[in-house]
């Protein structure tokens, strides 16, 4: 059984200049765990696509806020949750899918796998006229062991 080493908490608005602070903030505290270059920018890319998924698709035309935890495990695995108070998802069977997209047809519709394809697990839960959370796991390969 893992057992929590350490956590983090942010929130802040939903204004698409903070997805870099999100992205940032997140891949210092997962540096705890020593990963690699490529490890922490797999990390990164995940948070800026759920971070960008709450501004561009959960607030639409509005300003709400967002709040990231991180976790830190003794089985070098981050867990990463990311919540907004938005619109919700109606179908999040169909929003996984490649290609599907609510926003405009500059919107690329492969933010869900992306997250999917850079993190080991990626769970969605979501409410309409509630909000969503999106919470992604990843293991760090401990080189040391």
């Amino acid at each position: 059984m893992r057992s929590e080493i350490n956590q983090m908490s942010i929130k802040f608005l939903s204004r698409s200049c903070n997805e870099a602070f999100a992205r940032q903030a997140v891949a210092a505290f997962a540096a705890q765990l020593d990963p690699t270059i490529e490890e922490i920018n797999d990390i990164k890319t995940a948070v800026s696509e759920a971070v960008t998924n709450c501004i561009v698709h959960a607030y639409r035309e509005e300003t709400g806020y967002i709040t990231i935890q991180a976790k830190l495990f003794d089985n070098d695995e981050i867990q990463i949750s990311i919540k907004d108070k938005g619109c919700g998802i109606p179908d999040v069977q169909q929003a996984r899918q490649p290609m599907f997209t609510t926003g405009d047809a500059g919107r690329s519709g492969m933010g869900f796998t992306i997250m999917e394809s850079f993190m080991d697990k990626l769970r969605i839960r979501s409410r309409e006229g509630v909000g969503t959370q999106v919470t992604m796991t990843k293991r760090i390969l401990n080189r040391f062991a």
